[in-house]
């Protein structure tokens, strides 16, 4: 690759040869993977569910289970109202979900097929719930596709019964099923009960049994993220993936929506644990602090190490913002920070960092291309 590289790089306006993202079904697929009995559904051609579900698969090395439209030449024509109608029948009677999550693709955007409408036109069984979410793949990238669907799920599910649950919501961001479990555990371990959506712990890490359940264990279900209008407030890790969530939940029901860093590294994790104390009055637990107190004799050990190394940076924006955060906190000196999600906020928030800490770097781009770090 390198030797096929310039050594002079150029400008491309019109031309991303290597991008840090991908589209948006993708991050609405993935959200509504962590609904519990949940099928994502495509709403367009066959090939668009295929990758989805193909990058999803493997990724995390489990199957990722989604419906499909199936639009042909007369779909394109026409508009997909008829194909969803009469998927949302046959997903229901074959597939027996207890909720269908629907993301737009290109094709149907572009067609402009009002996705509401055909919804209340469709047959729904009694007891069971469909939910939409619009998630053009030529806007934005697959973290907008996912705070999408967070904002329809929170907008199209919770409820407020005018009776505080005592509970707090958790919206984790895009991360990993690992860490969704990580966030449970230290919310536990300070004797919190919560709601934490999506969910896809226990889903897309669902261990290997005697036989194949379409719908392994994991995920919220669809009660508690209705109950999720009725908790003490929502705790969003991460400005691009979760904060819109959390707003429409404020606005819809009432909740304070509280805004907090990807819990990486010490002074991000002091932040979000910091706000749970403060939203529930409980204290942070002592097995927590000395989990904290572990971490920082680790980072002493390996000062000499990595004190003063120059870094590059890239992923996608939460992520990115909470890493270049932690790395400086270890003494090394982010030099290239990029996401490949657009959005200016994410140099608003790189360079509060940088400032903070009197670190400069040579380049922070959103929106950018890998081919520039070469």
């Amino acid at each position: 690759m390198l030797d096929h590289t310039p050594k002079e790089i150029s400008e491309r306006e019109s031309l991303v040869i290597n991008p840090a993202k991908t589209c948006q079904p993708i991050g609405a697929m993935y959200a509504a993977l962590g609904i519990h009995k949940c099928l994502p559904h495509s709403h367009g051609s066959q090939g668009c569910c295929s990758y989805h579900r193909m990058h999803l698969s493997r990724h995390f090395r489990d199957p990722a289970m989604a419906s499909t439209s199936s639009f042909t030449e007369g779909a394109c024509v026409f508009g997909g109202g008829a194909n969803l109608k009469t998927a949302i029948k046959n997903v229901f009677s074959i597939y027996n979900p207890d909720i269908m999550a629907i993301n737009t693709t290109c094709l149907s955007e572009t067609i402009g097929d009002d996705i509401p409408t055909i919804v209340k036109q469709s047959e729904i069984p009694e007891g069971k719930t469909v939910i939409y979410a619009n998630t053009p793949s030529y806007v934005g990238s697959h973290i907008t596709g996912f705070s999408n669907m967070v904002k329809s799920i929170a907008n199209q599910l919770a409820e407020n019964s005018g009776v505080s649950n005592g509970k707090v919501n958790l919206i984790p961001g895009f991360v990993n099923p690992g860490d969704m479990k990580e966030i449970k555990s230290l919310t536990a371990k300070m004797g919190i009960d919560y709601i934490m959506y999506p969910d896809t712990s226990g889903v897309l890490d669902s261990p290997v049994g005697p036989k194949y359940e379409m719908y392994p264990k994991g995920g919220t279900k669809v009660e508690d993220i209705k109950d999720a209008g009725n908790s003490l407030a929502t705790i969003a890790m991460g400005t691009f993936a979760s904060e819109d969530g959390a707003v429409t939940l404020e606005k819809k029901c009432g909740e304070k929506a509280e805004i907090v860093k990807m819990p990486i590294g010490v002074k991000a994790t002091d932040e979000f644990l910091t706000k749970l104390s403060k939203v529930t009055g409980k204290d942070i637990s002592a097995d927590i602090e000395e989990e904290r107190g572990q971490l920082v004799d680790l980072m002493i050990d390996v000062h000499y190490q990595v004190h003063g190394k120059e870094v590059a940076i890239f992923g996608d924006p939460d992520l990115v913002i909470a890493m270049t955060e932690f790395v400086i906190g270890l003494g090394m000196k982010p030099k290239y920070i990029l996401t490949g999600t657009p959005g200016n906020s994410f140099n608003k928030q790189i360079d509060a960092i940088l400032s903070e800490n009197g670190v400069t770097a040579e380049k922070v781009k959103n929106g950018g291309d890998l081919f520039e770090f070469h």
